[in-house]
């Protein structure tokens, strides 16, 4: 039967709940201050451990993600938009292989003019190495 809540797929599905993205300025500043991870044509990722809450307690221990995705860089908004699909989708197929920390991934270049379609593959290419290289590194 398809879809039955018995399979096995269903067990182990890669989702991207709230609780795996960085909110706050603070989460994002102490990702972009740890130990940077995989640099590309586009993005720069960088790692942390996850920092105690204001409350004091430790965070749950997973695999965030936080996307700077800087105007300057990309000028449209869909170019942005787009980009941020990717690297979320291509974090959420591998979020569950990845070591417990924040994750930044920062747009480092300008993207020059070429179609959206061509933009998304070599984004998602690129994305799916650097995590890659994170899952080996844990």
């Amino acid at each position: 039967m398809c879809g039955a809540p018995d399979e096995p797929a269903m067990m182990s599905r890669a989702t991207f709940p709230a609780a795996a993205r960085l909110l706050r300025p603070t989460e994002f500043a102490a990702g972009l201050a740890g130990k940077r991870v995989a640099r590309g044509a586009y993005f720069v990722v960088t790692t942390a451990r996850p920092a105690p809450t204001q409350d004091g307690a430790a965070p749950k221990p997973i695999a965030r993600l936080g996307l700077i995705i800087a105007k300057r860089f990309a000028q449209r908004a869909s170019t942005r938009n787009a980009l941020k699909r990717v690297l979320r989708e291509a974090f959420r197929a591998r979020r569950l292989e990845l070591e417990a920390a924040d994750y930044v991934v920062r747009l480092h270049r300008r993207i020059e003019p070429c179609s959206l379609t061509a933009l998304k593959s070599a984004a998602r290419l690129e994305a799916d190495t650097h995590f890659a290289r994170a899952v080996a590194r844990s």
